[in-house]
């Protein structure tokens, strides 16, 4: 059972303790996803902590819980410049000392920032909250852009909804894509988002209603024939632009460019093929779209700090004689 520790003290955001307790304090071990032992780590346990919007939340394990966890995760928070208690400072710096994965949603940056544990390190907070990480924790340095990113296994988040994509990822990263697309399915929510939060601030709507709808269009018929070679060229021919007219309103919607997200469309494709199947690498690979073994493994090793066979090895979930025929032309998605 994959241990959970979520830190609670007062001032943390309800948004983020639901998000948390939703991911891995919801028994869906009947949907193939691992148990998880989510515990509500504080002080102390006798004391109901006050949340905003009239809600509590009643601690259950006390912080020397925190030894046992194998992830802990630290909740946003209504007020970035009050501190943190010393306590859970003090847990926090043990945690990272032991080896063991913190990550931070949204605010929870500026706790893990007060413990020291993200000097020298890059992080990420929400974009309106940018500018006040830089200046109270200027030892951190701070990128302005990223969804989620790791700096010596302590994870931060930017903000809310970002929250979401961190803790799908860590299911993902530690039991596989598919354990984080049944979670993801059962949210209603996408199993990964591609780009960077500048998507998200503030600036004039960069193209119209029809240009939105139209690249919609465009990925979902990517996402539909990730076999075949796509080139930017030819999703902007479908989309009615050029490819520069393209290229700019593609990455002005989803935050990132058109060849870095079918990237990552393949390498999730594959991850999906890995574990459900049993297919030779090399049909694996054609079918994600990387028309060959080499490219795919060097994605993994980039992306992934793995390669297919040892993803394969630690997530696959077929059978061991039952592959899955290899229809000419079939979808890696639409399975």
């Amino acid at each position: 059972m994959y241990r959970v520790a979520m830190v609670a003290f007062p001032g943390i955001r309800a948004f983020d303790v639901s998000v948390i307790t939703e991911v891995w304090g919801t028994d869906r071990t009947d949907r193939g996803v691992p148990a998880f032992d989510l515990r509500r780590v504080a002080t102390d346990t006798s004391t109901p902590l006050p949340l905003r919007g009239g809600l509590t939340l009643l601690p259950d394990r006390t912080l020397t819980w925190l030894s046992r966890a194998d992830l802990v995760l630290i909740p946003g928070l209504d007020d970035h410049i009050t501190p943190a208690p010393t306590p859970v400072l003090d847990a926090l710096r043990r945690a990272h000392a032991r080896g063991t994965t913190l990550a931070a949603l949204c605010g929870g940056a500026f706790t893990l920032a007060q413990a020291g544990l993200l000097d020298g390190r890059r992080a990420i907070t929400h974009w309106a909250l940018v500018d006040l990480l830089r200046t109270r924790h200027p030892r951190v340095t701070v990128v302005p852009d990223a969804l989620f990113i790791e700096d010596g296994n302590i994870w931060t988040a930017a903000g809310t909804a970002a929250g979401i994509d961190l803790c799908l990822h860590l299911v993902r990263r530690a039991h596989g894509a598919e354990a984080a697309a049944a979670i993801a399915r059962s949210m209603v929510t996408a199993p990964f988002r591609t780009g960077t939060q500048a998507q998200f601030i503030e600036q004039p709507t960069p193209c119209t209603d029809r240009d939105a709808d139209t690249l919609a269009a465009v990925r979902e018929h990517a996402l539909r024939h990730l076999h075949e070679p796509l080139t930017v060229a030819a999703l902007a021919a479908r989309a009615g632009m050029s490819p520069r007219t393209f290229a700019r309103r593609f990455t002005a919607e989803t935050g990132t460019t058109p060849l870095r997200w079918l990237l990552e469309q393949r390498i999730a494709a594959a991850q999906k093929l890995l574990e459900r199947t049993d297919l030779p690498m090399p049909e694996v690979a054609r079918r994600a779209g990387f028309g060959s073994e080499v490219t795919m493994r060097q994605h993994f090793a980039s992306r992934l700090a793995t390669s297919p066979r040892a993803y394969r090895a630690a997530f696959s979930t077929a059978p061991a004689a039952a592959p899955v025929s290899a229809g000419a032309g079939s979808s890696p998605i639409a399975r």
